[in-house]
């Protein structure tokens, strides 16, 4: 066989290449136009029945040289490749998309911009407990340069026993020492039918991981104009959390915050395992800002500020950090709380690694 006979040959297998892309690229747009329809119907858009029906079509007239089982495998392929066109369509009309809004949300809170250069560092007590146990922490925050606190005072707890929060009681605590040093407040609201009342007292509502799912709530707050900071539920996917984050931004509120707050796994030497990756993948797939709480997710004060640093590093845009005057008397989670000066320490050693502008 001279070389002339093995250029024709690859001609003409170039000129088969070329029909099968046109084929393939064809039955993709296909694919897609079967996608919409069953969007619109409400249907699952993978039909294992039908996948089955197409590959026994292609055993029963495949002619060789190929054996049954490798055709059936690169269709397998292209039926993949089919479905995750498909998912990749829906994931361009999701409204929290990257690829619906390229450029980064930046969430104003009061003049504190999130999702910019400067991170942010949000810091507070698990529980609010009192007056005077806030006010000391928020002296505390506003010395080290920071404007937004947390403090828990609706709690959701695993068990029925565990302090509870202290409610609108503590929602008007916290907006006082607010109001009296000058900063914002984020907080928790569990129950959809508090969310008018509670926006009297508070800047930014948190929907905490066992409420990520709830579905209610989010619509709830969806529909207010206030910042939500959604963290990701403990056992959620990804995908899971992406899609939470849309019930808020489909009912209208698009200043939305998420956090990564570390995912249920076999681990036990932390509260839960922080998914360091999540940052990233978050900020490609949303144009929303993303926090790490690095006090739920590790539940040890020992590791918060390499966690931190791992989340700086990562490009997170902030920290959330919980802090208390006297942790070994907290009404909840005393073993993970930093005290004043231990705070005092994390913010130093974060300033000095210059993973976070000193003021």
């Amino acid at each position: 066989m001279s070389n002339q006979e093995i250029d024709e040959l690859r001609a003409k297998i170039d000129n088969v290449n070329l029909q099968l892309l046109k084929l393939i690229n064809e039955r993709g747009q296909l694919v897609q136009e079967i996608g919409e329809i069953k969007k619109s119907l409400g249907l699952e858009m993978y039909d294992p029945i039908r996948e089955r029906d197409m590959l026994n079509l292609i055993a029963n007239y495949n002619e060789g040289p190929f054996e049954i089982a490798t055709m059936q495998h690169i269709f397998k392929e292209i039926f993949k490749a089919g479905i995750e066109l498909i998912e990749d369509d829906h994931r361009k009309a999701l409204l929290v998309s990257r690829k619906k809004k390229p450029e980064n949300t930046v969430v104003q809170i009061d003049g504190e911009a999130i999702g910019r250069e400067k991170k942010t560092i949000i810091a507070g007590p698990c529980a609010v407990e009192s007056f005077e146990q806030v006010e000391a922490v928020a002296i505390a925050l506003k010395s080290q340069g920071l404007s937004i606190m947390r403090g828990g005072a609706f709690k959701p707890r695993t068990s029925p026993y565990d302090f509870q929060g202290l409610g609108f009681e503590g929602l008007k605590i916290l907006r006082a020492v607010a109001d009296k040093h000058d900063m914002k407040v984020v907080t928790e609201i569990v129950n959809p039918a508090h969310v008018e009342e509670a926006l009297n007292y508070i800047d930014v509502i948190q929907i905490g991981a066992r409420n990520m799912q709830n579905f209610e709530l989010l619509k709830e707050v969806g529909s207010q104009k206030k910042p939500v900071l959604l963290k990701r539920g403990l056992s959620a996917t990804i995908q899971e959390f992406i899609y939470a984050a849309e019930y808020i931004m489909s009912q209208g509120n698009g200043n939305i915050i998420l956090c990564e707050r570390g995912i249920r796994t076999y681990e036990k030497a932390t509260r839960n395992t922080l998914d360091i990756t999540a940052v990233p993948i978050l900020k490609k797939e949303t144009h929303l800002p993303v926090l790490v709480d690095v006090t739920h997710s590790t539940g040890r004060k020992d590791l918060l500020l390499p966690a931190a640093k791992a989340a700086l590093a990562i490009e997170a845009d902030g920290i959330m950090v919980e802090v208390h005057p006297d942790p070994a008397v907290a009404l909840s989670d005393a073993m993970q709380q930093l005290n004043i000066p231990e705070f005092e320490h994390f913010m130093n050693s974060l300033k000095s690694s210059r993973l976070l502008a000193a003021d």
